[in-house]
């Protein structure tokens, strides 16, 4: 299918002319073609659909067998006036119907459980491959096509293996014998019913091309009413806070207004063809009519065969009016069909890779049958179709090591003290090593035009085992992009991610969950109890797992005050808690399971000052035994970590201590304090970040004068004193000449070492956080 095919068109909410219709319809395989690919969906069943066809067809032809008795009837008990003849004969007939009836009623039976069944697996595979789906096709989709497809199209296509499907090939069958029948009995006559069998069939395939489109328009756009109705129900707080109610209505009411236009031109073709294929064959059956009466009348025909004769062409009168509605439900039922394998031929993250590397086997395989001169390139890049560069050597950004930048600001040209670019300065890109390594890691969302900038580029990261990174950066500069990337939500354009030593697309999508654990920034709860969804965060998570959990994100008071404790259903969204205790809840899932690694996305920007304590309190003890990735917008957040990495323009260009960046840095200190950046400015004013003053306590206690803590994201002044038991520094502590128990990990060996760590603190995790608290307990 084409991409017009497969992207579904989105819904605005602010927009009150609501979603654009389709600009045309993709285009497809016949209706027979794409009927066929439900095939294995049939195959299970298909003994017991194949006998339900059979005795439809049976009770079908029974039916033609009564004009034949009527001519019997007619032409021997009532023409020789025998009363026992005819009661005989009306034995007979009832008896027929009576055994089409039941036909009929064992034909319903055979195919309504199995049906119901193919319907159901129909179902579940499509859910199971929209989980499987990566990110970014949920990104081009509305969530209100997926939900047509899964409702309203299996609907359409269970009805069409119900009836549709078998009475097509029972009325077939059905009209083949009674023209048989037609033609035996008399020629002459049956050749006046088969004329207009020609028209109708151009007339049908001229409405089965137009109703096509009528049908895949309409089912698109039900998809697009069900996107506003679902965007309006999760956003009711918002549309009735902003009193959008009224343009949504009209939005809607747009939406109604072109869905109700499209199913009257369905209803219209459908009422056009309803009327040819009633007319035609009713001027035939007139026409047979008058001339077998005049031929009954010259006595060339028995009035028995004549009765014979128009009572079959009445039999047959139903197979062939019900051309048009049949053909109708089957085009309808091929466009669900089309809509549903839309979704399921949409390739998973696994097989685009094993795509990428056939097709990368068989470029390298035709270049090496070319020759040996095509068989590698000089700039390090295999000559395979889509080849990652090959990193080699300590280049923190590949190429850009032997080709500095024209722009000499951040950390690529003369980096500062601690400001690494890239990494450590000790860290091999080329080495495998324990904890979680980013070599030359480059993301562009697919939806991104060709010529723009990719939003992560040349990221080398190294995060020891054990070790907490916090990520800062200012809006947009990529940061829930790049946490995205470790539990493979997307996976890099180029470079590799290394967990313990092993590439992460070698590891399998069960491995990583089990291994990577997330905290989203925005938290996403289910409609179901508290407690499943918090032991959602692991396979096999036990009682005490939840009290756990509970515990490090200070849960547990709120859930055991639920009216039924952890057993309490939170509603869809999670929607009957606040914003801080939906978010507590889901830092409890992150870390319910133990994971090897840790990802939190501004963990805690919806907590209080005192519960964010606690929390940070009890997360310590959690980050002591994982490695850490925790994106941070505040400083109370980022001295939960040992080090520090600064995302700017999609790249790294600082990475060391709380302490070392905010001397060293002008961008981190600006992020840090809230100011604007005004590092370039002879005449700003001297602050705490630029050194010591005499004032300098004094001036820590007013925001944005050197203390990290009276950012923009304070909630108080809860921290103008320190807070022991978050490790946040006192007012005096701001100063980059503070002493050097508060940066762990830190050496004497001079500016030109800043950011170096003793090999064995590097080694051992536990000492680095170690030396870290003392810092803390002493400030």
């Amino acid at each position: 299918m084409t991409e017009t095919a497969r992207t579904a068109p989105q819904t605005d909410l602010t927009d009150p002319t609501g979603p654009t219709d389709l600009t045309g319809v993709p285009p497809r395989h016949s209706a027979v073609r794409s009927l066929l690919r439900l095939w294995p969906f049939l195959r299970p069943v298909r003994a017991r659909f194949f006998t339900a066809a059979f005795v439809a067809v049976v009770a079908s032809c029974i039916g033609l067998v009564i004009p034949l008795v009527l001519k019997w009837l007619v032409d021997g008990p009532v023409t020789a006036r025998d009363p026992g003849g005819v009661w005989l004969g009306g034995g007979y007939l009832l008896l027929l119907g009576i055994a089409e009836a039941v036909l009929f009623g064992i034909r319903r039976w055979l195919v309504a459980r199995p049906l119901a069944g193919v319907e159901a697996a129909m179902r579940e595979a499509l859910y199971r491959r929209v989980q499987r789906l990566p990110v970014a096709f949920h990104d081009r989709w509305a969530s209100g096509q997926l939900l047509s497809r899964a409702t309203t199209d299996l609907q359409l296509l269970r009805m069409f293996f119900t009836f549709p499907l078998t009475f097509l090939l029972v009325n077939g069958v059905t009209v083949l014998v009674g023209c048989a029948f037609l033609l035996v009995q008399h020629w002459s006559l049956g050749l006046v019913l088969l004329v207009p069998v020609l028209p109708l069939m151009v007339m049908c395939s001229v409405f089965e091309a137009k109703y096509a489109v009528a049908t895949r328009r309409a089912q698109d756009q039900l998809g697009d009413l069900t996107t506003v109705v679902e965007e309006s129900v999760l956003g009711i707080r918002i549309v009735k806070g902003f009193g959008r109610h009224r343009s949504q209505a009209r939005a809607f009411r747009k939406l109604t207004h072109e869905v109700r236009t499209t199913e009257l031109r369905k209803a219209r073709l459908l009422a056009s063809i309803w009327c040819v294929v009633t007319l035609l064959p009713e001027i035939a059956i007139a026409a047979a009519l008058v001339l077998g009466t005049v031929q009954v009348a010259d006595g060339e025909l028995s009035a028995g065969t004549l009765v014979a004769f128009l009572s079959t062409a009445l039999a047959l009168r139903w197979p062939v009016e019900s051309i048009g509605f049949l053909l109708a439900m089957s085009n309808e039922a091929a466009t669900a069909a089309d809509r549903y394998f839309e979704v399921l031929d949409e390739r998973t993250a696994e097989e685009t890779a094993e795509g990428a590397v056939a097709e990368r086997a068989a470029a390298e395989g035709a270049a090496g049958a070319a020759g040996p001169s095509r068989g590698g390139a000089p700039d390090g890049r295999t000559d395979g179709v889509g080849a990652r560069p090959v990193t080699t050597g300590g280049a923190a950004h590949g190429a850009a090591a032997a080709d500095p930048p024209d722009d000499a600001s951040g950390a690529d040209s003369a980096p500062h003290p601690g400001d690494h670019a890239g990494g450590d300065a000790d860290d091999s890109p080329g080495r495998d090593r324990g904890g979680m390594l980013f070599e030359g890691v480059e993301f562009r969302y697919p939806d991104t035009p060709p010529d723009a900038p990719p939003t992560l580029r040349s990221i080398d990261l190294h995060i020891r085992p054990g070790e907490t990174m916090a990520l800062v950066g200012a809006t947009g500069s990529g940061k829930t992009t790049l946490t995205a990337l470790v539990p493979r939500l997307y996976d890099p354009t180029a470079g590799r991610i290394v967990l313990d030593g092993r590439d992460l697309t070698t590891l399998t999508r069960d491995e990583v969950r089990t291994l990577v654990a997330v905290a989203f920034e925005e938290p996403t709860l289910f409609s179901a109890t508290a407690a499943e969804n918090v032991l959602m965060g692991g396979d096999d998570l036990q009682e005490a797992d939840l009290l756990r959990a509970l515990a490090v994100a200070q849960a547990e008071g709120f859930v055991r005050a639920l009216p039924e404790g952890a057993d309490t259903q939170v509603g869809e969204q999670g929607m009957s808690l606040s914003g801080g205790q939906r978010q507590r809840l889901a830092l409890a899932r992150a870390v319910a399971g133990r994971p090897r690694f840790l990802i939190l996305d501004d963990p805690l920007s919806a907590l209080d000052v005192h519960t964010e304590a606690l929390v940070e309190a009890a997360l310590r003890q959690v980050l002591a035994t994982t490695t850490a990735l925790v994106v941070a917008h505040r400083p109370s957040t980022v001295l939960l970590a040992d080090r520090v990495a600064l995302l700017s323009d999609g790249r790294i260009t600082a990475v060391g201590t709380h302490h070392e960046l905010l001397r060293d840095n002008p961008e981190y200190a600006t992020l840090m304090s809230g100011e604007p950046d005004r590092s370039d400015d002879p005449e700003r004013p001297a602050t705490d970040l630029d050194g010591p003053r005499p004032d300098a306590r004094s001036d820590a206690h007013s925001p944005g004068h050197g203390d990290p803590d009276h950012s923009d994201h304070d909630h108080g002044d809860h921290h103008d004193h320190g807070d022991p038991d978050r490790g946040d520094p006192g007012p005096t502590d701001i100063s980059p000449t503070a002493p050097g128990p508060a940066d762990p990990g830190r050496t004497d060996a001079g500016p030109a070492d800043a950011g170096r760590t003793d090999p064995a603190a590097r080694t051992d995790p536990d000492h680095c956080r170690t030396s870290r608290r003392e810092g803390e307990s002493v400030r």
